[in-house]
């Protein structure tokens, strides 16, 4: 006798990465923004590959006809500068795609270095409770009363510019988003019934904090995370704009935004413009996938 027939419902089951693609495709503008980030972060990467210069090495400048071009032109018809010079001579073409490597590399960086003392302390907070939980979670309210930038500001006056030092700012503003969403979701875990279980049967707590807490808590993780590497390039380049970030060696797009505002009113727009438009098309669109996966993975949110 030949076998019964499986029925469709049965046989397409979607896992969960399946559901996600299927999720993201079939949203648009989600799709867009997931393809525009990662054209900017192939070009972020490959920056020294694909720009036309290296607008901080001294010998690829012209450092005797310094001048503000506005997409100048070759003699041979050619496009020399695609979206100008600086005040200095500098490609912004070149200038904007090593600033997003520095933009974008201090963003991600923070966020991992972030996220992993957030979960940490979030973790041992839910587990194991009493003094640890009500000392975290008092530093972390302290903290959050504050607003990220004056913190940011206060830290970088006293440890000074570098990327290590905007990094560390960066740390100490954000980890307590990631310690209290984490410990929101151990907290639930903590009290049913197979984590009990565990603990009657006295397995080791890195077991049960690594096999049982922390995989529930990656879907809110993941989702706060996303927003945060938006809101560490942002929160960096306002500091660099305001001159308390990264020094003029390592340029950020927030400080060539800075180094065009004083000729916007001469009409020489696009030294600020261009590294804007920049900065705006990475936030939106990691904006854009950080909202969809808040729906993709929050089945409260499922349109």
């Amino acid at each position: 006798m030949s076998a019964a027939p499986v029925p469709a419902s049965a046989a397409a089951v979607e896992t969960p990465l399946q559901r996600i693609v299927a999720d993201f495709a079939a949203n648009r503008l989600a799709l867009a923004g997931l393809a525009l980030f990662a054209l900017i972060l192939a070009a972020a990467l490959l920056a020294p590959l694909v720009s036309p210069q290296n607008p901080y090495d001294l010998a690829q400048l012209d450092v005797m006809d310094s001048r503000l071009a506005p997409l100048a032109r070759a003699a041979d018809g050619r496009f020399t500068y695609w979206l100008g010079t600086d005040d200095q001579g500098r490609d912004m073409l070149s200038a904007i795609l090593y600033g997003l490597r520095i933009s974008v590399g201090v963003g991600v960086g923070a966020t991992l270095c972030a996220l992993a003392l957030g979960a940490a302390l979030g973790l041992a907070a839910a587990f194991f409770g009493g003094w640890l939980d009500s000392l975290v979670m008092r530093v972390a309210d302290i903290q959050l009363s504050f607003p990220a930038i004056l913190i940011a500001l206060v830290l970088l006056a006293v440890l000074g510019q570098g990327v290590d030092k905007i990094v560390l700012a960066l740390v100490a503003v954000q980890w307590a988003y990631y310690a209290r969403t984490v410990r929101g979701s151990a907290l639930v875990e903590r009290r049913k019934e197979y984590v009990e279980a565990a603990l009657c049967l006295a397995l080791p707590a890195r077991r049960i904090v690594f096999r049982h807490l922390l995989p529930n808590c990656l879907p809110p993780l993941i989702v706060v995370a996303t927003v945060q590497v938006a809101a560490a390039i942002t929160l960096e380049a306002t500091l660099s704009f305001l001159g308390l970030g990264l020094p003029i060696t390592e340029p950020s797009l927030g400080l060539l935004i800075a180094n065009g505002f004083t000729y916007l009113l001469s009409g020489k727009y696009w030294i600020s413009f261009f590294p804007g438009l920049a900065l705006l098309a990475t936030i939106v669109s990691i904006n854009l996938v950080g909202d969809q996966l808040r729906d993709v993975l929050n089945p409260r949110l499922q349109r």
